[in-house]
């Protein structure tokens, strides 16, 4: 009685439970939403939905180790890294011809001629070994990758400005005013170079072409420091060495940081390696800044110069035409001038021009306006300034070729007046004297340099009579490279000089020899024989 009364009345502590209690228990997690507590649904999706992010970055953490990661000789790029940072003749020689020929390519306005100069540049390997040292925390590798970096661009500089003192033209031509005035795309030129040259490298695929991005970032900003230290042009000096030291900088920690992408380790604590990583962070962004105000400074230039043109424009009539718009920004008060072709003189048009320019751009104007009165309206303006144009042109044409009749004088070592141009077929002919005891090889060398810089144009450099290369290797299939190259200079020479070439040696590798040679238009003896193919030039007359 007793029992059974207890399982009838009420619950108290301790009492058993009875088998309704044990499956409502069980079905406590099927109850419907309604009776859920609030807020359990959104917290368990939250809890499901982080841990399944968490399994996609641990899946993608494991395959970036495992198949990228992995697949890289961490041992064999550092070994690379570290034979492109150490100091030799070869690399100080190469760094100093490649700034020669920088500052050479600059002072002429030639992109061509700068680009060559990238070519030669081997300021890519101390400066990726910088970030790849830094990477691995190795700083004696540092240490010796800062100092071959350091002596090579102060023989560079120094190179070129000695070019730039003894050189008569001294005038700062457009590829040189562009690297003095270093903006936040120029960071990102020297940024995108550096992730292509330090993925190449980690992926064993570096080349000429990761060098030549490299140098575009690096070579022709440190020739123009040449420039401006040798002319002591202090604003010119400083801009280029801004650049320069922006790109080595941003060069150097792009490496840093693919290799660190790429598990590079370092013997640095956790502490340590994240001290390091908010310094290189606030180096960049320290960069950053200032290039960004210079950028900024740039877009209201050309906001300014357009509403100079629009101020001048609004002034006069339709036919009007402007031209010869300058505008010094640097100058206080900034100095405007310009000329304007317009059929009715307007004494007061510059005192008003100059009031709207103070208010719109917020800053004293000085202008200078040249009207100039035209007959007929727009059809005379326009002639008149068709003919201001034709004459800058000409003006322009006469300054290159004295351009290019300096380079072809120099080139050849003879004087100007030996340099013949012809404007119409557009050809340009000297010829060279003995210079010491160069080979056929370098006088086409000059040639060819001269020609890339000139493309509309024919250039025939004429060379001194010398010896043709002693042999021309064959391969299996024909002439080797050596052999090939050799064939190039014995038919340039024989074109120039207008002489027959007499081959000897093995029969068959001696006509095809021959058939290279007729296919350039050289006349071609052939002399029974064996052995490698040799080449002499015929008797005269022949």
């Amino acid at each position: 009685m007793n029992d059974k009364a207890g399982s009838t009345g009420s619950a108290q502590p301790g009492a058993d439970i009875g088998a309704e209690d044990v499956e409502a228990v069980k079905d406590e997690g099927a109850q419907p939403a309604a009776m859920q507590p609030a807020g359990v649904e959104p917290v368990a999706a939250a809890l499901a939905e982080r841990a399944s992010l968490g399994s996609v970055i641990e899946s993608l953490r494991d395959w970036w180790a495992e198949r990228v990661i992995g697949q890289v000789d961490q041992a064999e790029v550092i070994e690379r890294r570290r034979d492109d940072c150490a100091m030799s003749e070869r690399y100080l020689f190469m760094t100093a011809m490649s700034g020669g020929i920088a500052v050479l390519g600059l002072l002429l306005g030639s992109p061509a001629v700068v680009i060559g100069a990238m070519l030669l540049s081997p300021l890519m390997g101390p400066i990726m070994g910088l970030g790849f040292a830094l990477a691995i925390g190795d700083w004696d590798w540092v240490k010796q990758s800062a100092r071959t970096l350091l002596l090579g661009s102060l023989l560079a500089v120094l190179l070129c400005g000695a070019l730039v003192y003894l050189s008569p033209i001294q005038t700062i031509t457009t590829e040189i005013a562009a690297r003095t005035r270093p903006n936040l795309f120029d960071l990102f030129v020297a940024l995108f170079s550096a992730l292509a040259g330090a993925y190449a490298m980690i992926r064993g695929r570096e080349g000429t072409i990761v060098g030549v991005a490299i140098a575009t970032a690096l070579m022709p900003p440190l020739a123009v420091v040449g420039f401006g230290l040798a002319t002591f042009n202090w604003t010119v000096f400083s801009g280029s060495l801004l650049l320069f030291v922006t790109n080595l900088l941003t060069i150097a920690l792009t490496a840093f940081a693919m290799a660190k992408l790429y598990g590079f380790r370092t013997a640095l604590s956790a502490r340590n390696t994240i001290f390091q990583n908010i310094a290189l962070l606030t180096v960049f962004v320290s960069l950053a800044i200032p290039l960004g105000f210079s950028l900024q400074q740039i877009a209201w230039e050309t906001n300014a110069q357009r509403i100079v043109r629009d101020a001048i424009r609004e002034r006069f009539e339709g036919p009007a035409q402007l031209d010869a718009l300058e505008i010094d920004f640097s100058s206080a008060p900034m100095e405007v001038s310009a000329i304007m072709f317009t059929p009715v003189i307007r004494p007061d048009a510059e005192g008003e021009i100059n009031r709207a320019l103070r208010s719109r751009l917020g800053r004293p104007v000085a202008l200078t306006l040249t009207q100039t009165q035209t007959e007929t309206g727009a059809g005379a303006a326009q002639r008149a300034q068709l003919s201001a144009t034709r004459a800058r042109e000409e003006a322009a044409n006469t300054a290159r070729l004295q351009a290019l009749a300096t380079r072809l004088s120099l080139a050849a070592g003879v004087p100007e007046t030996e340099v013949l141009i012809d404007r119409n077929r557009r050809r340009a002919l000297v010829r060279s004297r003995r210079l010491g005891d160069a080979g056929l090889d370098a006088y086409r060398t000059l040639e060819q340099r001269i020609a890339v810089t000139e493309p509309e144009w024919t250039i025939e450099l004429i060379p001194p009579m010398g010896v043709l290369p002693a042999n021309i290797p064959f391969g299996e299939d024909g002439p080797n490279a050596r052999g090939s190259e050799a064939l190039a200079v014995i038919g340039w020479a024989a074109q120039r000089l207008d002489r027959a070439v007499v081959l000897s040696g093995d029969p068959d590798a001696t006509e095809q020899a021959a058939e290279r040679l007729r296919e350039q238009g050289v006349r071609v003896e052939l002399l029974a024989g064996f052995g490698p193919v040799r080449a002499q030039w015929a008797p005269e007359g022949e």
